[in-house]
């Protein structure tokens, strides 16, 4: 059973009507919806829950966290992000989805600014630029979004391991809209498309991603279980 947590602001779901018209019960129980399964469990947290909803039991017992943020970056503690951080190290998968870019455990891991391009929505293709990804799995050669925020380059973030995904718009910028990284013993993706205006996430092909990436995340095993060979000690033949 794969352990998945899901964190959401979930303030414009609570303050904007027309973003509540999208996703009435908040992103994260729309996703939670679509990946709860015999094989994946799911938690969900939330920015107005004490200690963020993730004290040290939830994040304990999270095999794969999913983040999106938009303009509350500020208010998670820099305690928190570092714990997270920490997490991912030791082996915890983490899913960073749409504004997320700037939330502080991504910019921790990432070590850069994560600044980009963006204006107001637009139709976009999100092309597959490495089909034999597991997280590209049953994926078209592309997909198109009727409206989306414009994400476009430079998108300051280190060197990906891969780009899976990249979007174009049709005021003609490009984006690197799905990138892997590794972090210590942990695995880390992010996924471009998502604003709250929008009906992303009710995307057959986005939810597609989103399992794809949780399977892909999650732990081979945990660095606190790995046992070390100090020098002293011969090692066998």
């Amino acid at each position: 059973m794969i352990r998945v947590t899901v964190w959401n602001e979930n303030v414009h779901e609570r303050e904007q009507e027309h973003v509540k018209a999208v996703y009435p019960d908040g992103i994260h129980n729309c996703i939670k919806r679509f990946l709860e399964s015999d094989e994946v469990a799911v938690t969900t947290a939330t920015l107005d829950m004490p200690d963020c909803g993730l004290p040290d039991e939830v994040l304990n017992n999270t095999d794969v966290m999913i983040w999106w943020g938009h303009c509350h970056h500020h208010e998670v503690p820099d305690e928190l992000a570092k714990k997270v951080q920490e997490r991912v190290l030791k082996g915890m998968g983490l899913i960073v989805l749409h504004s997320g870019h700037y939330s502080k455990p991504f910019k921790l891991l990432m070590g850069t600014s994560c600044d980009l391009r963006w204006r107001d929505g637009d139709r976009e293709r999100v092309w597959c630029v490495n089909p034999t990804h597991p997280i590209a799995q049953g994926l078209p050669d592309y997909f198109e979004l009727e409206h989306e925020e414009m994400y476009g380059e430079c998108f300051k973030i280190p060197k990906p391991d891969d780009v899976v995904f990249a979007g174009w718009f049709a005021g003609g910028e490009l984006f690197r809209s799905g990138c892997t990284f590794t972090r210590g013993n942990g695995k880390v993706f992010y996924f471009q498309p998502g604003h709250e205006e929008f009906p992303t996430y009710k995307n057959e092909y986005v939810q597609k991603i989103i399992k794809n990436a949780v399977q892909w995340a999650k732990p081979v095993q945990m660095l606190e279980t790995l046992e070390c060979i100090h020098p002293e000690e011969p090692i066998e033949k």
